[in-house]
């Protein structure tokens, strides 16, 4: 038979207790329940204020052989003591499910499971149907096109976590959409960045894991943490396959503004030399080649940017570099937009090959030949794991490739 009593270090308050036990003391003020079973002993305020300072009576609960009742070792109760060390979820948005798909494996872990739905006038509907209380919790949603849709669902999902009482939020942006309205180049104009890194943040983000974000600049508008995850070895590495000789390559940016990351690039290339596409832009999506600042004559040109849009710089490059001698040119970028006619100007035969990342879902109908996609899995679980581990993220494989 199970008795319940209430024990305290103090011997006066173990006295006490016993008499309790043998029956109620006169004059005392205790209430005693007539169960056979168990007998429970209720301090007035008198004896609260007395013992005020002694350390609190715990409930203890043991079987009449002194042993824990079989209930307090069930398997629930025993894993309290014995928790998961990692804690780590991912959970992933609808709009790279493969790429969240492939971190996840890296890291050896399956995804969160999450319902996401959209209602018949286009809400959108967030429930996470597993428990993340005290977790480390990753969003993996890139804001890629429907750009609005995908950022709406990335804070609803932020703040499902936030009130499902995760211990952190990590934003898992491989692409960050509005991160080219960085600035006021002209009068009355939004910083549409600014914005969005204070819709996250107030979302109740704790983090942000974003990679090649279009300028570095836009890690200054949140206030939290930001990881900048730079995807250029991906694509170093896959050229390094190639074999192609140092002496017969050129590394060209599509514009000035690019001058620093094509630099860096050409570093990590035996410090091949550099190219630059001056343009003069009259609109948004359109842009005008000017000339060419260096020599490709004769080399193998590699352009680099950091998104593909519509295309338009890069195929207007590309058909410079064809006419200023170069042999081949490679397209080389991290987040492929592709928007139209994006398609149709990569695969006009400008291009021996056009190297991008899988930041952004490519639909299987934009596949043409030259096309070569590229996975940035690792990268972001390599990431995710020492962020989650508070290690330095700091080394060579994706170190910030001197860019200034």
């Amino acid at each position: 038979m199970a008795s319940i009593f209430s024990y305290s270090p103090s011997s006066s308050l173990a006295a006490r207790a016993g008499d309790s036990r043998r029956g109620l003391i006169a004059g005392d003020s205790r209430v005693r329940f007539p169960s056979a079973a168990a007998r429970f002993v209720v301090r007035n305020q008198a004896d609260r204020l007395k013992f005020v300072n002694e350390p609190p009576s715990l409930p203890i609960m043991l079987n009449d052989d002194r042993t824990m009742p079989s209930f307090m070792t069930s398997r629930e109760v025993r894993s309290l003591s014995n928790k998961d060390d990692t804690r780590l979820k991912i959970f992933s948005g609808t709009a790279n499910p493969a790429l969240s798909q492939e971190i996840a494996s890296c890291l050896g872990l399956d995804l969160g499971k999450i319902n996401i739905k959209r209602f018949a006038d286009g809400e959108i509907y967030v429930q996470l149907q597993e428990s993340v209380r005290g977790c480390d919790v990753y969003l993996v949603q890139p804001t890629c096109p429907p750009a609005n849709e995908n950022l709406m669902e990335l804070l609803i999902m932020i703040d499902a976590c936030r009130r499902a009482s995760a211990k952190t939020i990590t934003a898992v942006i491989p692409y960050f959409g509005y991160a080219r309205a960085d600035r006021k180049t002209q009068g009355r104009e939004s910083i549409a960045a600014k914005l969005v890194a204070n819709l996250i943040t107030e979302a109740g983000a704790h983090r942000v894991l974003a990679l090649d974000l279009h300028s570095g600049q836009s890690m200054g508008y949140f206030d939290i943490p930001v990881d900048h995850v730079y995807g250029q070895p991906v694509i170093l590495d896959y050229l390094a396959s190639k074999a192609i000789s140092s002496d017969d390559l050129v590394v060209v940016s599509p514009d000035v503004g690019g001058v620093a990351r094509a630099r860096a690039f050409a570093k990590k290339l035996s410090d091949a030399p550099l190219a630059i596409v001056d343009k003069r832009r009259h609109g948004h999506n359109l842009a005008e080649v000017m000339n060419l600042i260096g020599d490709v004559k004769g080399k193998v040109a590699v352009m680099v940017d950091d998104m593909i849009d519509t295309a338009g710089t890069i195929t207007k490059g590309a058909a410079l570099l064809r006419q200023e001698g170069a042999r081949e040119v490679y397209a080389c970028s991290t987040h492929a937009v592709f928007s139209p006619p994006a398609i149709e100007r990569l695969s006009s035969g400008l291009f021996h090959e056009v190297i991008i990342t899988n930041t952004i879902p490519v639909s299987e109908e934009n596949y043409f030949p030259q096309l070569t996609v590229l996975s940035v899995a690792n990268l972001l679980g390599e990431t995710i794991w020492r962020v989650h581990d508070d290690s330095s993220g700091d080394y060579e494989p994706y170190a910030c490739l001197g860019i200034d």
